[in-house]
């Protein structure tokens, strides 16, 4: 549902005042590309969310609400750098509550935000990368196939799960995920400051904290709900403006686009159930 709002409306008169309003963006769901995780996030699929989240009706604020367990570090890097180019541009301060999760591209998401509020079993954290595939070399071979691979480039295939594991092909991984790892702990800690405790351990190994142990090691700056919260930051009468993504008419009747088929659905779901499944949820 969206607020209304009555342009030339006279706050001064009493039985119409208003309350001042907070826009809601929700960022529930696995992060990728368009097109590739369905319902889930996307820098082009929220941008026209986010924008009018900073514009429709001047709000005082806007609350994130998020719950995802990661994925893409481009497009989570993507909206969170959105989000605070627009919270800078209309000096909007910008608040974000966890709900079951903000781990990995979730966590950034949230680092958006000017601060960050979990519920007692929030499952927040795994500031890392990870990059995973099989083995299946041996397989093939007790199967008497053989693996045929020819390229122009001597490092065309890189981490074929077909061929043995190269040493080489390792270090070259390794030069991919540690640049995205840096740039992650950077986002934290520009956004974060001197919140974070890292005398506590480890913050940036990958780990996991539930609830006030990410309060405690400055991952979070409280146990809060968004609207007891909210109502306690700008006042009892504060009105809640929930921006969603525009459904396509042919969704409105459960109609699946063009070139969008059930597998499509099914693949988005289980990666976001298996992204959802390193933190127990």
């Amino acid at each position: 549902m969206r607020g209304a709002y009555i342009p030339g409306m006279n706050p001064n008169l009493p039985f119409l005042s208003a309350g001042p309003r907070v826009a809601i963006v929700r960022l529930t769901g696995a992060i990728g590309a368009a097109g590739r995780l369905g319902g889930g996030l996307s820098d082009a699929a929220l941008a026209p969310v986010i924008e009018r989240a900073f514009a429709a009706g001047r709000p005082k604020a806007v609350a994130l609400i998020v719950n995802s367990p990661g994925g893409s570090a481009v497009q989570s890097a993507l909206i969170a750098a959105r989000i605070r180019r627009l919270a800078d541009e209309k000096r909007i301060p910008v608040h974000a509550f966890v709900e079951d999760v903000a781990a990995s591209g979730g966590y950034w998401l949230a680092c958006a935000a000017d601060d960050i509020w979990i519920d007692s079993c929030s499952v927040v954290g795994s500031i890392g990368v990870i990059a995973a595939s099989f083995g299946l070399h041996d397989l093939i071979a007790r199967q008497g196939v053989e693996r045929r691979v020819h390229t122009a480039g001597r490092s065309k295939s890189f981490l074929d799960p077909f061929l043995p594991e190269r040493p080489e092909d390792v270090a070259r991984l390794r030069g991919i995920l540690d640049p995205i790892h840096r740039s992650f702990i950077d986002h934290v800690r520009a956004r974060r400051g001197n919140r974070l405790n890292e005398g506590a351990g480890p913050l940036f190994e990958g780990d996991v904290w539930v609830g006030q142990a990410a309060v405690d090691v400055g991952l979070a700056d409280g146990i809060a709900h968004a609207s007891p919260k909210l109502k306690e930051l700008y006042g009892p009468k504060v009105r809640f403006i929930v921006q969603d993504r525009r459904r396509p008419f042919w969704r409105r009747f459960g109609l699946a686009a063009l070139g969008e088929t059930a597998v499509d659905a099914a693949l988005a779901a289980a990666e976001d159930r298996a992204l959802r499944a390193r933190y127990g949820l």
